[in-house]
């Protein structure tokens, strides 16, 4: 069974609610519509119901059993403008704006409705971007308890691999966090382990990564990964990391056994912890497109409840993926 079909079927046996804001987008109804079908989450779409139906008409495809939300004529709409004026008035907000931010921005009405308990989970971002989904989530939900700071991965699952966890990997972080301190780095590494545990099953072997393996190239860059992986072993005692790591030292036995002899992880790494957005941005895009690798995300971790968001080049496919995956998250927090 692959990674995404192990998801799912974790899925289907709790089922979460899930609030998808971006009902204009083509994608986002395509997949609504696979979701229902194979039962891996309820759903909220927010929106005016006769465009919504339109667009499902047009595209052929059948999204009767979501729920359709229209903030316009929402019955709910004065306690949502109430909430959202009562979270942020210390930062200025009115209920004046408060109001337009609902109508204006879906998104927002979306992680109002999740602070409201009315949703377990929410995915934007296949035509916004990062920010416009990070944005309310943060003002909003707020970090998670005990959370150090909010980080994004990518699930990616790789056909045809005998490296990871029979070609699955975690990725991070490649969304949000351009250049992350060492102690940000370390914490990163410990959620992004957790969050691999979480949705896989299996034990996460982190690998920080570098230009440079256990000392091989002197620079600021490969100190910063050092302190990272000092501060992991010091705040993490039970995270089983190492580094600094080239990702083929990390990842490919053979090459490990001549550049890290003896590290717990070298050559089966599973977890790849990149030192800032550049890589790791680019490793997944470059895995996804020359691997043909399936890439779930960015999932973000450190949020109060499950926000998601996605690539703007994501396909139909992919928003079906990262719902199901949003699920096994509210899952694992109720």
């Amino acid at each position: 069974m692959s990674f995404i079909e192990s998801i799912k079927e974790k899925a289907r046996a709790d089922r979460k609610t899930i609030i998808l804001p971006e009902s204009e987008d083509e994608r986002t109804i395509r997949a609504a519509a696979q979701v229902l079908q194979e039962g891996t989450a309820d759903l909220v779409l927010i929106g005016d119901p006769d465009v919504i139906h339109a667009d499902a008409a047009k595209y052929g495809v059948d999204i009767s059993g979501a729920s359709i939300i229209n903030p316009e004529t929402s019955e709910k709409l004065e306690g949502y403008v109430n909430l959202l004026y009562e979270l942020r008035k210390a930062k200025g907000m009115t209920p004046e704006a408060a109001r337009e931010a609902l109508l204006k921005d879906r998104t927002t009405f979306g992680v109002v409705m999740l602070k409201n308990g009315e949703g377990d989970g929410l995915v934007s971002g296949a035509c916004h971007s990062t920010a416009n989904t990070l944005r309310p989530a943060l003002q909003i939900l707020k970090t998670a308890k005990g959370a150090k700071l909010v980080s994004g991965f990518f699930v990616m699952d790789v056909p045809n691999c005998e490296y990871g966890a029979d070609g699955t990997f975690v990725f991070a972080d490649c969304g949000l966090n351009q250049d992350p301190n060492p102690e940000q780095l370390a914490a990163i590494a410990s959620d992004s382990a957790n969050s691999f545990r979480a949705l896989t099953g299996k034990d996460p072997y982190v690998a920080f990564i570098s230009h440079s393996s256990k000392g091989s190239a002197k620079h600021a860059l490969v100190d910063k990964v050092v302190a990272a992986v000092e501060a992991a072993h010091a705040e993490y005692p039970e995270l089983v990391c190492d580094g600094e790591l080239q990702v083929d030292a990390a990842i490919v036995p053979s090459v490990a056994a001549s550049k890290a002899p003896g590290s717990p992880v070298a050559g089966k790494a599973n977890v790849l912890v990149f030192p800032n957005l550049d890589c790791g941005n680019s490793a997944y895009k470059l895995v996804q497109r020359l691997a043909k690798a399936e890439a779930y995300g960015p999932m973000l971790q450190g949020i109060a409840k499950p926000v998601n968001d996605l690539s703007r080049g994501c396909s139909a496919e992919d928003i079906v993926g990262v719902v199901a995956i949003t699920a096994v998250q509210a899952q694992m927090a109720a």
